[in-house]
């Protein structure tokens, strides 16, 4: 029997969150007709896609398409179907330079990292820039003022925003913002397809205390030593032992018809014992907030110290996507009982459902909770690690009476001693559901470690966690699932010090709000804002609000370790050409970052470009109202901080 420690004055909640059993999750698929919408780049030629809808990028699931423009910018794009142009906005970063059409079927093409507008909206839109003397701007229209036609020619191809090369950005939305997949109305003649999926990798992981994968608490990789080629089936010839509540994962990839880059797999499914047990079908993500579900329908951890995309077969908690056409009542976990023979088929399928088949048998094996030793132990030895809500310790010691020894949790005055779960080789190891109570540190033998994890955050509830050196709210959508919180202060011999807060290693699904309690209050709080230390030593600006205790707060996206930095230093930039009668600067902060950028010629306002992927400042030709460049003029740049530097010039 466990012994439930109270945790911050309540006891902790051993219970799953909730969720109804073989819940139905379907997005409701769009009905369009096939050829509704036309290919906007190039119609009836060859084309080719760098990015399908569903892929699964580092955040984010990729909304809609990356249609490929030869590696250069400028190619026409043309509306997909009748419509108006809804809306248009310009950014240095995300989308770009991006293009709204509404159509009567009551869905949007989005066009985005364009390089110009094209059309009498694209003249309004620079006269609202004037008006508000921004170049960063969104512009909404009323109905039927922009019309414009199927194939008529709105905008060029460009790599503006978070663009990583030259491509057309194209998505098909709802008036819920869910992203669909144009591809599923029948594709387009223009993107050839016949190539199916390959299978790289599947892998097994325990999902409960009781469970094992091949006698042990942990994945379990299975990769063909030579990678089958796409659409060939893949039978794993050994079976494999299992017990309890198991997961499976798979990673793969897909092309395109004479293409040579990956993309997306577009539907899983999986059948046990030839009864369907779990599909999904990539084909509709809500926007923006569902896109970041990715963190939690792969393995993030694995993705990030493996290197390896597996997308798990089952619904996890915290997981609300609409993406799952058919499941179990499991929601694809499989229960695996000691003695029965589970066989085990998944297909991935592509956008053109070409198919690649993977077949695997699972045995259910009571598992030996402890086996003797077969290594000598040199040196005594204690490691753990926390998966889900489960505490994994291994232990090893080199006196003979250790074999089978008890782990000891202790916290204050008070200890509970674990049973080992298991022994491999020359280790023991242990398990202890946390949700029974956290432990201040582990013993075992003569070595004693603290437990780094001060309290869990459970999923689904507002909770607020706070120290002398910080708080961190949580609202109750932050989390995926119950996380069990770490925080550290470090201070510095000069410097407000370091706030560690979780680890980078738990994805967040919205943010938590951070308030940093230094022990000195800045002598400049206006220039003074929260940074998270990246991991290759940089400094990536949060900002922040001071209060009157001298604390400060700010929202964050990912567990990070983060400092308190002051900007006294303004942005700095130098006009380096003169482009076609054009100007161009190069621009740059060393700390904050650029916030804001004005030139003035004469005393009047002459809109610039931003492109952050080379810190550089523009006008461009097509600019009619803009102040003639030529005569005494100045730049004015402001960083994140305020610090702001005026530049003279001579146009």
């Amino acid at each position: 029997m466990l012994l439930a420690w109270r945790v911050g004055g309540q006891e902790a909640d051993t219970s799953d969150r909730d969720r109804a059993p073989g819940e139905l999750l379907n997005a409701g698929r769009a009905t369009v007709a096939p050829g509704y919408f036309m290919f906007p780049i190039a119609p009836g030629k060859p084309g080719f896609l760098a990015g399908s809808m569903g892929e699964l990028r580092p955040n984010h699931f990729h909304g809609g398409l990356d249609i490929k423009t030869g590696g250069g910018v400028n190619q026409p794009v043309y509306a997909a179907a009748d419509g108006y142009v809804s809306r248009l906005k310009q950014s240095s970063f995300g989308y770009g330079n991006v293009l709204y059409i509404n159509h009567s079927n009551g869905l949007t093409t989005v066009y985005g990292h364009l390089n110009e507008f094209k059309g009498a909206f694209a003249a309004e839109l620079l006269r609202r820039q004037y008006d508000k003397q921004s170049y960063e701007l969104e512009a909404f229209f009323e109905k039927d003022r922009f019309p414009v036609k199927r194939g008529e020619l709105v905008a060029l191809s460009g790599n503006t925003g978070g663009s990583a090369g030259p491509h057309l950005h194209w998505e098909v939305r709802d008036a819920q913002d869910r992203q669909y997949n144009p591809l599923q109305w029948g594709g387009f003649p223009e993107i050839q397809d016949h190539v199916a999926p390959t299978l790289q990798a599947f892998a097994l992981e325990p999902l409960s205390i009781e469970a094992r994968v091949k006698n042990v608490f942990a994945k379990a990789l299975f990769a063909p030593k030579v990678q089958p080629g796409p659409g060939v089936a893949t039978t794993w010839a050994d079976t494999i032992s299992a017990f309890g509540t198991v997961g499976v994962l798979v990673q793969g990839f897909d092309r395109f018809d004479n293409a040579w880059n990956r993309n997306g797999i577009q539907r899983v499914a999986m059948t046990v014992n030839g009864q369907p047990f779990y599909q999904h079908n990539i084909d509709a993500i809500p926007f923006p907030t569902g896109t970041r579900q990715v963190g939690n329908f792969v393995d993030f951890l694995y993705q990030n110290t493996q290197g390896r995309t597996l997308q798990k077969l089952w619904v996890d908690d915290g997981n609300d996507l609409l993406m799952y056409a058919t499941t179990s009542p499991t929601k694809g976990r499989l229960t695996v009982e000691a003695g029965k023979v589970y066989n085990v088929d998944i297909t991935l399928a592509d956008s053109y459902n070409n198919q690649t088949a993977l077949h695997l048998v699972l045995r259910g094996e009571q598992p030996a909770y402890f086996k003797t030793r077969a290594a000598v132990v040199k040196k005594p030895a204690l490691r753990f690690e926390v998966t889900r809500n489960l505490l994994k310790a291994v232990a090893a010691d080199p006196s003979a009476d250790s074999v089978g020894a008890n782990l000891v949790l202790l916290r204050g005055n008070r200890r509970l001693e674990i049973k080992p779960s298991y022994t491999q080789n020359s280790e023991t190891v242990y398990l202890y559901d946390l949700r029974a109570g956290l432990p201040d540190s582990i013993r075992f033998g003569t070595i004693t470690k603290k437990f780094d994890r001060q309290v869990m955050i459970p999923a689904g509830k507002e909770t607020n966690y706070a120290t002398a050196k910080l708080n961190v709210m949580f609202g109750k959508e932050t989390l995926f699932g119950n996380i069990y919180l770490g925080t550290s202060y470090k201070p510095e011999p000069i410097g407000s010090g370091f706030w560690t807060v979780g680890a980078p290693l738990i994805p967040l699904y919205h943010t938590a709000t951070l308030t940093l309690k230094p022990t000195t209050p800045p002598a400049d709080p206006a220039r003074t804002a929260i940074y998270a230390a990246t991991l290759k030593g940089g400094k990536a600006y949060l900002g922040g609000k001071w209060d009157e205790q001298g604390n400060i707060t700010a929202n964050i996206r990912q567990f990070a370790s983060y400092r308190i930095l002051t900007d006294t230093v303004a942005p700095k930039g130098s006009l380096i050409g003169r482009p076609g009668g054009q100007v161009l600067f190069r621009v740059g902060d060393d700390l904050s970052g650029l916030a804001t950028y004005r030139l003035l010629v004469g005393g009047k306002f002459r809109m610039l470009r931003f492109e952050h992927k080379n810190s550089t400042l523009f006008s461009v030709p097509t600019d009619t109202l803009g102040a003639r460049l030529k005569g005494p003029a100045e730049l004015r740049l402001t960083d994140q901080a305020g610090n702001e530097r005026v530049i003279p010039l001579s146009l």
